[in-house]
C-alpha cells in the first residue's frame, strides 16, 4: 500500500531533542523521496512514559519499550502513520500488526567519553566517579575498571552534559550518534573502542516502522540502506537469542568486510566480573536470503554465549544492588 500523493504522512515521534532531530532528519528525506512540501510530513510529539520517569533506571519500570509503546499505540490506532525510534530503544519482538519497514544508514556506533577534566577513560584515577544510564556500559566499564564507582545519570543530552560539566560526575558515557546527530561531538574527549565497549544492538541506527501492509510506499525504499539492515538484522538476531534488554549487560556489533559480514556478540555481568563472548561471520552478503542468514548467525551466536554464561542470572535486586554501589 502506498500513501496518496496528497495525504499527510504523520510521523510519531518522542518529545526529547535528539528524537526530534532525528525525526526531522526523517521528515526531510521522506518529504525529498515524495515530493512533498514539509507541512504534509507533520512530525506529532508523543510522551512516552520513559520520558516522564527520569529518576530511575528503566530496569525498575519496565524496561526500554517504555520508550516506544505510547508511539506504538497511535500507529496501531491510526493517529500517526510512521514512527522514528532509536533502533537500541526498540524491543525485539514487534507488537501484532506493526513492522520496522525500513532502516536508514547507520551513524557512528560507538561510545563517547565525556569529561571536563580526563582526557580518557584510561586517564581516570582510582574510585571516579561514571555515570550512565546502561547497564551494559556500566559492565564494560567495571571489567576494565573494578575501582569505579558507578552512578545514575539519566535526563536528556544537554542535562547529563550539564551535570558533568558541574561536577556532579568525573566522566560520563554517552552514544557517539545522538552527540552527533545534535551537533554536540565537541563534548567528546574519546570514542570508546568498539572491542572493549561493544555497543547495544543496534546503536546508532534508526528504526522506520508502519503498520504491516505498509512498507512499499517509495519513500520506504529511498530510506532503506541495505548494508545497515543486514548488520541491523545479525545485531537484533543476537539480542533475540540473548534476551537483551535494560535488564541485562548484552553487546553486539556487525561490521563488514572483504564481502563479508563480521558479528561479534557478548552478555556481561552487571558488575563486569565475567564476560561471554563469541564471533562469527557470514559469506555472502549479497545473497537474496542475507537478512535471513544474518538475523540466523545473530541468533546462533548469542545462543552460544547464552550457553557460555550458564545459569547465572542475575536478579533485579543483584542489579539495583550493583548500580548503588559498584
Amino acid at each position: 500500500m502506498s500513501f496518496p500523493a496528497a495525504k499527510a504522512i504523520r510521523i510519531g515521534t518522542r518529545r526529547s531533542m535528539l528524537a526530534l532531530a532525528q525525526s526531522g532528519m526523517m521528515q526531510r528525506a521522506i518529504a525529498d523521496a515524495m515530493g512533498l512540501s514539509l507541512d504534509k510530513v507533520p512530525l506529532v510529539e508523543i510522551v512516552t512514559t520513559g520520558d516522564r520517569i527520569q529518576d530511575r533506571r528503566l530496569l525498575e519500570v519496565g524496561g526500554k519499550a517504555l520508550f516506544t509503546k505510547e508511539i506504538e499505540e497511535a500507529l496501531l490506532d491510526g493517529r500517526i502513520d510512521v514512527a522514528i525510534h532509536s533502533m537500541k530503544d526498540v524491543p525485539a519482538e514487534q507488537p501484532p500488526g506493526l513492522m520496522i519497514a525500513a532502516i536508514p544508514e547507520r551513524e557512528d556506533a560507538t561510545d563517547a567519553f565525556i569529561s571536563s577534566q580526563y582526557e580518557s577513560f584510561d586517564a581516570l584515577p582510582v574510585g571516579a566517579r561514571l555515570g550512565t544510564a546502561s547497564l551494559r556500559r556500566q559492565a564494560q566499564a567495571l571489567a576494565l575498571r573494578p575501582d569505579l564507582k558507578i552512578e545514575m545519570l539519566r535526563g536528556n543530552i544537554d542535562t547529563r552534559l550539564r551535570r558533568e560539566a558541574e561536577g556532579e560526575f568525573d566522566a560520563i558515557l554517552l552514544a557517539t550518534a545522538g552527540l552527533n546527530r545534535l551537533g554536540r561531538s565537541e563534548a567528546i574527549r574519546e570514542r570508546l573502542s568498539l572491542d572493549a565497549f561493544l555497543p547495544a544492538p543496534g546503536q546508532g541506527a534508526l528504526a522506520i516502522q508502519t503498520r504491516e501492509g505498509e512498507n512499499n510506499a517509495a519513500w520506504v525504499q529511498a530510506l532503506n540502506h541495505p548494508m545497515t539492515a543486514l548488520a541491523i538484522a545479525a545485531e537484533r538476531g543476537a539480542m533475540t537469542a540473548l534476551e537483551g534488554s535494560c535488564r541485562t549487560a548484552v553487546g553486539a556489533h556487525a561490521t563488514f568486510g572483504d564481502g563479508h559480514l563480521l558479528l561479534t556478540t557478548e552478555m556481561l555481568s552487571p558488575d563486569g566480573s565475567a564476560r561471554w563472548r563469541r564471533s562469527g561471520t557470514l559469506g555472502d552478503i549479497h545473497a537474496a536470503d542475507a537478512e535471513a542468514g544474518a538475523r540466523t548467525l545473530g541468533e546462533t551466536l548469542g545462543g552460544q554465549v547464552h550457553a557460555m554464561a550458564g545459569d547465572q542470572q542475575v536478579s533485579d535486586q543483584q542489579v539495583s544492588d550493583q548500580q548503588a554501589q559498584p
